[in-house]
């Protein structure tokens, strides 16, 4: 790179944070390949169906499709002012015997919005590529924790236990959540297809001489040929904006479970019990050499706000359109989607990585489990004090005051106090307590939670892994 490289506006989405294969996705030289893909379709389909079109003319456009001239088409487009027939002139230069029928009787739009349809299905292929391997390492990880006991927390205050694999396990089941959402939007997009200036064909009906059957039959072929098993019935010149609006609430799913994942590991990083992991020369600070901050998680953090903000925008371009179209959603569009799409992509770069080398701290675990056994048991002791007759909510009030003495001491005293010991002084739970001494092993205070974990993955989460055989992932982003 030149320094005169580094003296503009860089989008950190694009150069630092999501993989080279989104970025290709989204990138220009691919958009713009895709326009001539839509034309060489249009020409291919309208020379079966009649129209006076030379073999000649498209192989000549065949030919073309990946030489696309940037520079020559961004100096037509400072003439010009319309993107789209400045690529048409540029490809008319490169192809002068088909420059006459490209574009026929297509309006800006069929190359546009089509390609731009063909960008979200591509997108989607490759984010649901990464869930997939997300998933995996989550089920690998949930499987081999699925009965460590760990404190469980509410209001991020000491509850009863759970297991380190249960917790994985609900992280896992947010993501297969987006991932059926993911699918689901990947089935039901549907191509622009061939419609016209204002959505009615005129055009069209113009070219085949009033064969009506012979556009709805260049419709559909236009259609399968680019992928798509089915189109829009009805547009204006656009696609009904509504479909990105639901395309953008997909990937906002994927910004929330981000979200809940990376707060989670966070403050599990902060009580040393479970942490993201950490390069042997990476630095945590500039200043204190001794800090492990979890900034990949911290970056998800960033990046699922930053997604699920702007996934609002498809919404609004949806509710503000003018008839048959209005051209104030293009550059928002242009916004919005790509950066949606590199954002998800990102947090799942983040999240794989995260997942491939999660540490568990099993003593730290263990410590905080055996510090908690005795209250999270008070519930099992209240239980068989009131079998032996005593009043639930009398015995109830009994033990929270022991709880708060016992914390209070702990917190602030010269000494612990023994929580069954206080107990004990109630003649009603003194007969109880010996017993829940010898009873205190911690798993059996996390219910069906191992077992929870191996159903879901058996159920669950191994049906869907095994309806899809996929290939090592490449071009990965560097986190």
């Amino acid at each position: 790179m030149t320094p005169s490289d580094h003296d503009g506006y860089e989008n950190p989405l694009g150069t630092r944070y999501a993989s080279r294969a989104m970025i290709r996705v989204f990138s220009a030289r691919h958009r713009f390949t895709l326009w001539r893909q839509l034309w060489l379709a249009l020409a291919e389909c309208e020379q079966e169906l009649g129209l006076g079109i030379t073999d000649s003319q498209i192989a000549e456009l065949r030919a073309h499709v990946d030489k696309v001239d940037i520079e020559r088409a961004a100096v037509l487009e400072r003439e010009l002012r319309h993107d789209v027939m400045a690529h048409v002139h540029a490809l008319r230069e490169q192809c002068p015997q088909a420059g006459p029928i490209v574009h026929l009787g297509a309006t800006s739009c069929y190359v546009t919005d089509n390609s731009e349809l063909i960008q979200m299905q591509q997108g989607l292929d490759l984010l649901l590529l990464k869930i997939r391997r997300v998933i995996r390492q989550l089920r690998a990880f949930a499987l081999e924790h699925a009965a460590m006991p760990t404190l469980g927390w509410t209001h991020f205050q000491p509850a009863q236990f759970t297991t380190v694999g249960k917790r994985a396990a609900m992280w896992m089941q947010d993501l297969v959540e987006d991932h059926e959402e993911l699918s689901r939007v990947r089935a039901d997009l549907r191509f622009r297809g061939v419609k016209g200036t204002t959505g009615t064909q005129d055009s069209f009906m113009k070219l085949f001489d009033g064969d009506g059957a012979k556009v709805v039959l260049l419709d559909q072929r236009v259609t399968a040929r680019m992928g798509f098993a089915r189109h829009y019935a009805l547009t204006g010149q656009t696609y009904s904006r509504k479909q990105d609006a639901r395309v953008l609430a997909a990937l906002s799913g994927i910004a929330q479970s981000g979200g809940k994942f990376s707060s989670d590991l966070r403050l599990l990083q902060h009580l040393n019990e479970v942490e993201e992991p950490f390069g042997s020369k990476q630095i945590g600070s500039s200043a204190m050499a001794y800090k492990r901050n979890p900034m990949r998680s911290e970056r998800m953090a960033a990046l699922a706000r930053w997604l699920i903000s702007i996934s609002i925008n498809p919404a609004l371009t949806a509710s503000t359109q003018w008839m048959e179209r209005t051209l104030d959603d293009s550059a928002n569009r242009r916004l919005a989607t790509g950066e949606a799409f590199l954002a998800a992509d990102a947090i799942l770069e983040l999240w794989m990585n995260i997942t491939q080398g999660l540490v568990v701290h099993a003593g730290v675990v263990a410590r905080r489990v055996e510090e908690h056994l005795p209250l999270i048991a008070s519930e099992e002791i209240l239980m068989e004090a009131v079998k032996r007759g005593g009043d639930r909510q009398e015995l109830h009030e009994v033990i929270r005051t022991a709880a708060m003495r016992s914390r209070t001491a702990r917190l602030e005293g010269p000494r612990p106090l023994d929580f069954l010991e206080l107990l004990a002084e109630d003649a009603r739970l003194a007969p109880v307590v010996p017993e829940m001494r010898k009873r205190l092993d911690p798993a059996r205070f996390t219910g069906r939670a191992s077992e929870q974990v191996r159903e879901y993955v058996r159920d669950t989460v191994d049906p869907l892994l095994a309806a899809s055989a996929d290939a090592p992932l490449a071009d990965e982003v560097s986190v």
